[in-house]
């Protein structure tokens, strides 16, 4: 069953073997996506100067321009090389495979394939490549920190914090369990010119603690090397 995101998902297939085509697009909309078929490169490149799929499914046997020269035109320009693509050919050498897949081929089918092998690998190439999700959050515990709007939240209430108290529990929150020395924390949050001393992160560290109430204690020393947050 596809998601909503995966229902406005266009594919496009390049086969010149009307039957399979057809066959394709049938399987491919029964599974709730929208598709369009082109029986070669020249059908296929008239209507992606208008419309851009979320996926292409390529075969290599083609008449006019074979499925790898329409591979590399893809790949070399700008609005197109970043589309997915999965080849299918009726070759069964292990040659034909790796040329694709060294061009930017995102997977490749051998026919004759299962056409709920093919759901299943389109599925899976879309799910790898479509961009992910950026977090708004992070959590820890009783502790959530907002990177949008930098407002950190500690069991419910809303703590005000100096921009270099959040760049610090922002460091530790994305790196639970990792151990900063001083000097580390001195670069990421004060920058490489700082030249004042380690005690800075010492007293920032302490003022950081008291602020988050009992969620300070999430932040650990770790004596004569620095310190780390726990992960809850």
């Amino acid at each position: 069953m596809l998601t909503e995101k995966e229902k406005a998902y266009m594919i496009f297939c390049v086969e010149d073997d009307s039957s399979i085509r057809d066959l394709m697009l049938y399987t491919l909309n029964s599974a709730g996506f929208e598709a369009k078929g082109f029986p070669d490169g020249k059908s296929f490149f008239d209507v992606l100067q208008a419309e851009k799929p979320q996926l292409i499914m390529l075969d290599i046997m083609l008449p006019g321009e074979d499925g790898i020269a329409i591979l590399k035109k893809l790949r070399t320009q700008p609005e197109t090389k970043e589309i997915p693509v999965i080849m299918a050919t009726a070759k069964g050498t292990e040659y034909d495979k790796v040329i694709g897949l060294d061009l930017g081929a995102d997977d490749y089918l051998a026919k004759p394939f299962g056409m709920m092998e093919m759901i299943s690998r389109v599925k899976a190439v879309l799910r790898r490549t479509s961009p992910a999700k950026t977090e708004k959050y992070i959590r820890i515990g009783k502790l959530e920190l907002n990177l949008e709007t930098y407002v950190v939240i500690e069991n419910g209430e809303r703590v005000q914090l100096t921009l270099k108290e959040y760049k610090l529990l922002r460091t530790f929150m994305e790196n639970p369990e990792r151990v900063f020395t001083r000097d580390q924390l001195l670069e990421i949050v004060w920058g490489m010119d700082y030249v004042g001393e380690t005690r800075t992160v010492d007293v920032h560290v302490g003022t950081l603690r008291m602020k988050l109430g009992e969620c300070g204690d999430y932040i650990e020393t770790v004596r004569g090397v620095g310190y780390r947050m726990e992960a809850r």
